[in-house]
C-alpha cells in the first residue's frame, strides 16, 4: 500500500529487510554434531573383523601335507629376437631404441625340470603332469621361472597345466641371479 504525500509516493514497505541468523546457526551446529558423531577417526587397514568360535570345530587330527609338483623353467638357448609378423626379420638396436615389439625365433630352447626329470619338450611335460594328476587331482603345482624366462614361456606351461585340470597353481618370485 502506498500513501501519497505531496508529489512523492512513499512506500510503506520501505523497511529494511533483515536476515535471521539464528536458524542458520542452529542448522550449522546440528550438522557439525551429526558429522562428529558419525565420523570414524581411524580405520585399521588389513584387519578383518571376524569373530570365530574358540572351541568349536577344532580338529585334533593332523592333516597330511601335500607334496607340490615343482616345475622349474630355465633358458637353455635364448634364441634370437626377431620382429613379429610374416617377415620375422632380425631385431636391431635401432628397434630397441624405438621400443618396438619383438618375439623370439624357433631357436629358443626352454628346459623344464619336474623333480629329477629334465626335458625341453612341452609335450613330454604334459605327459608327466597328466601322470601326476591321475595319481592325485588335488595336488598343487608350483611354476618356478628362472632368469630370462619371458611371460609367453610361462603362459605356455600354464595353459598345459590348466588344460590337464590343475587348479592350485602358484608361482615362485623372481631371482636376481
Amino acid at each position: 500500500m502506498a500513501k501519497r504525500k505531496g508529489n512523492l509516493l512513499v512506500s510503506l514497505a520501505k523497511e529494511e529487510c533483515k536476515l535471521e541468523m539464528t536458524p542458520m546457526i542452529d542448522v550449522t551446529f546440528l550438522l557439525l554434531i551429526f558429522f562428529m558423531c558419525t565420523l570414524k577417526f581411524k580405520t585399521l587397514e588389513g584387519k578383518l573383523a571376524a569373530f570365530l568360535p574358540k572351541d568349536v570345530g577344532v580338529n585334533t587330527s593332523q592333516a597330511e601335507p601335500k607334496e607340490k609338483i615343482e616345475i622349474r623353467m630355465d633358458v637353455k638357448n635364448p634364441g634370437n629376437k626377431v620382429r613379429p609378423g610374416a617377415g620375422r626379420t632380425p631385431y636391431t638396436k635401432d628397434d630397441e631404441d624405438k621400443r618396438l615389439r619383438y618375439v623370439y625365433d624357433d631357436s629358443r630352447v626352454i628346459t623344464y625340470s619336474i623333480g629329477a626329470k629334465k626335458t625341453t619338450d612341452l609335450k613330454e611335460v604334459e605327459t608327466t603332469l597328466r601322470a601326476f594328476y591321475k595319481q592325485d587331482s588335488t595336488r598343487p603345482a608350483t611354476i618356478d621361472p628362472r632368469k630370462d624366462i619371458i611371460n609367453s614361456d610361462v603362459v605356455g606351461l600354464l595353459d598345459v597345466a590348466l588344460a590337464i585340470g590343475f587348479t592350485d597353481i602358484t608361482f615362485v618370485g623372481s631371482y636376481e641371479k
